[in-house]
């Protein structure tokens, strides 16, 4: 059985070995100059996408999760960040389009950096790990579906987090105050 985690492990680390971190730095940059930073993810991308952006709200960011009721509308000076690692989806692609035409800088992380998606994206973050669209045959990943890339998405963003912690100077403690009391 400590196979299985020993083996879900190691295909974690090996995402993060051929991550390019300049790549992620500049992700996180996007994110430190951007007004607002509304965020999209469909299925388990979203439940991860989620979680960045409750993080980001705790480093006292504007962010918003789209689908919530209290989304702002977006536009120029916000951030568009989309997770679709296979590429595209259908609703990712038709919200793209309406950000695109808003205005908004578009940020697309995908470990399919040319699918349709990423032809939005003012810059693209690849996250190089098995998604659905690569799942079938012969398997790279004893994870399935396209688990891998989503648990990769966590790490990412908890990393992400703290390089933007760094970035904008924010103490933890201020991030511990911003969490909810409501729990």
């Amino acid at each position: 059985m400590t196979d299985l985690y020993q083996g879900a492990l190691a295909e974690l680390s090996g995402v993060f070995d051929r991550i390019d971190d300049a790549a992620v730095d500049n992700a996180v940059r996007m994110i430190a100059e951007a007004r607002t930073v509304v965020v999209f993810g469909g299925g388990r991308e979203r439940l991860q996408i989620m979680g960045f952006a409750m993080r980001l709200f705790h480093l006292g960011r504007s962010v918003a999760v789209v689908g919530d009721m209290t989304t702002p509308a977006i536009g120029p000076g916000d951030l568009f960040v989309v997770t679709v690692g296979p590429g595209e989806i259908s609703t990712a692609l038709a919200l793209l389009d309406v950000a695109k035409k808003a205005g908004a800088r578009i940020l697309v992380l995908t470990a399919q950096p040319r699918g349709r998606a990423a032809a939005y994206a003012d810059f693209v973050l690849t996250v190089p790990a098995q998604t659905m669209a690569d799942d079938q045959g012969q398997k790279t990943s004893i994870l399935p579906m396209g688990s891998l890339y989503e648990g990769a998405l966590f790490v990412l963003f908890e990393v992400m987090i703290l390089k933007l912690r760094a970035m904008v100077d924010v103490d933890p403690a201020v991030m511990r105050a911003n969490h909810t009391n409501l729990e």
